[in-house]
């Protein structure tokens, strides 16, 4: 498996975008986009993902695959899926779910499913690392064992790490976005107008409107 394969997949399927200002799900801004809903249409990309997933993990005692929504929903019944036909056993794929204050937890009775169990968390993208860690305290809280936590794409290796994170943390591929707050970003300071198209830009400028 080579580490560019994913980042390869996104690119033949024109979700990586440059050249514009985005606001990503965390609030910072920056110029690289990578537009990971529009993976999940093609379905043969996002098993061969989840399947890249499977081949990663395929030597460690896993029970579960864990990921947020959105889009961990679909990755994590991907890779669980891959998993259990590499392993030959059923390995269960479940999701947590974004609450008004922004945490990622577990509903539907999914929590009885991971306690006691080894997890796999995994993440579509990280920018800070926030979202995946929310979902390895809920595996913990729920009690769950976190053996690993893979995302597709790391966007800032640098500061995305196991530590942050809260378990032994990997990435499939790797694409350095820079990201920065609002009152450093340099694309605000140049008046580069606002992609409204991808991204939180739309939610960003209603609320400024508001404000």
């Amino acid at each position: 498996m080579d580490n560019n394969e994913v980042v390869e997949i996104l690119k033949k399927i024109g979700a990586v975008i440059t050249d514009s200002h985005f606001v990503y799900t965390s609030g910072k801004h920056g110029s690289v986009y990578i537009n990971k809903d529009a993976l999940y249409p093609h379905t043969a990309e996002t098993s061969r993902v989840g399947e890249m997933f499977a081949q990663k993990y395929k030597e460690m005692d896993i029970d579960v695959v864990a990921g947020p929504a959105l889009g961990g929903i679909i990755l994590s019944q991907w890779t669980a899926f891959h998993l259990s036909q590499l392993k030959g056993k059923e390995i269960l794929g479940v999701y947590t779910e974004k609450t008004p204050d922004k945490q990622q937890i577990f509903t539907r009775g999914y929590d009885k499913h991971v306690k006691g169990k080894k997890v796999l968390v995994i993440e579509d993208l990280t920018t800070t690392g926030g979202s995946v860690r929310k979902v390895v305290d809920s595996v913990k809280a729920a009690g769950g064992e976190v053996v690993a936590v893979c995302v597709m794409v790391n966007r800032d290796p640098k500061n995305v790490t196991s530590e942050v994170v809260g378990g032994p943390f990997s990435a499939m591929g790797v694409l350095k976005a820079q990201a920065f707050d609002e009152v450093e970003c340099p694309l605000c300071k140049t008046n580069v107008p606002i992609n409204t198209d991808v991204g939180h830009g739309k939610k960003y400028l209603e609320a400024k409107k508001l404000s």
